[in-house]
């Protein structure tokens, strides 16, 4: 397997998928809940590009809503900005139901990391449903050792002597290195590339100790070049690697840091418009097929009330601009 390419490819696989779970339900009748639906075409909007995991989980949901509410939903990829660019355009626009954002953690995150935003991720939006979660995996270098203890006892040993690698300054991967490495008391140096793939490979030749990574990623990476996936960043074994010891099952810090999928809308939404939404899109999300299409990629289904997701972006807004603070990181 190409160094760096597992991810790519597992995503390619993931878009093949998706089209057949849309293709294989297209004729199914709209439901009830497609009465007093307005008619026009409603857009979905991703601020990341085709083919990532926001995507996938947002084709998926479009096409489930689409069928179930009887309007045509339509994915806009409106990518820039750590996702600023596409999030700021539906905080714009007009609170009738027919512009949507489907959003990660990465909305909460943004807070902390950018002076100003052209919206606020609390007040600009209407949550509609917390779509799914994503598990986060430590995956350490044989270099290093077999165990997460064996990262923690080395950094401890040689404060500041190890790297750690991201995608970049700001993202999840990033953060996640750095709760874990403040929870830990230990010091790390962080190489941050242009993109997954830079890091990756340097993982893999061992110019860099550890890093975080996605659970679709970390499949696609454990037992790769001596790389070992060591434990996970949630509060239980994730489905996808029920081998796999917690953070915490191993006495570190129990570091959460999940990654989530939200559905939005634009703050000022009729709560009925919301609550259609909200219903429509957990009868999506408790679909086998559905459910098995983002198992496939380390997703799980989540759902709930659009209270679930307020509190979730309410709680994580504070949690990663404290994080960002104490690692000493530079607002854009």
């Amino acid at each position: 397997m190409p160094q760096g390419l597992p991810r790519r490819t597992a995503l390619r696989a993931a878009l093949g998928t998706v089209m057949g779970v849309a293709l294989g339900g297209a004729a199914l009748p709209a439901p009830a809940l497609a009465q007093g639906v307005a008619s026009r075409p409603v857009t979905v909007i991703v601020p990341y590009s085709a083919g990532s995991p926001p995507d996938i989980v947002a084709r998926l949901i479009a096409d489930g809503l689409a069928r179930r509410t009887g309007q045509p939903h339509v994915v806009d990829n409106r990518t820039g900005a750590s996702g600023n660019i596409g999030t700021a355009a539906v905080a714009r626009a007009a609170p009738d139901g027919t512009t949507l954002l489907v959003q990660t953690n990465t909305l909460a995150m943004n807070a902390g990391l950018f002076r100003s935003l052209p919206y606020d991720p609390v007040t600009s939006f209407a949550p509609v449903v917390e779509l799914a979660t994503a598990g986060f995996g430590l995956l350490v270098h044989a270099s290093v050792g077999r165990t997460a203890g064996d990262l923690v006892a080395r950094a401890k040993a040689s404060p500041g002597g190890l790297d750690y690698g991201s995608p970049g300054i700001g993202t999840p991967h990033h953060l996640a290195m750095e709760l874990f490495r403040q929870q830990a008391g230990i010091e790390l140096a962080h190489v941050p590339y242009r993109n997954l793939a830079g890091a990756v490979t340097d993982l893999l030749a061992g110019r860099v100790a550890a890093m975080f990574v996605s659970a679709g990623a970390a499949q696609g990476l454990a037992g790769e070049n001596g790389v070992r996936l060591v434990a996970v960043a949630s509060p239980t074994r994730l489905p996808t690697f029920p081998e796999v010891p917690t953070l915490a099952e191993l006495g570190l810090p129990a570091t959460d840091m999940s990654g989530w999928y939200g559905l939005f809308a634009p703050a000022g939404t009729p709560p009925e418009t919301v609550a259609r939404l909200n219903a429509a899109a957990n009868e999506v999300l408790a679909s086998p097929e559905v459910a098995a299409a983002l198992s496939g990629q380390g997703i799980t289904p989540v759902g709930g009330a659009p209270d679930r997701l307020r509190a979730l972006v309410v709680a994580d807004t504070a949690r990663w601009a404290e994080v960002v603070r104490t690692a000493g990181i530079v607002p854009e």
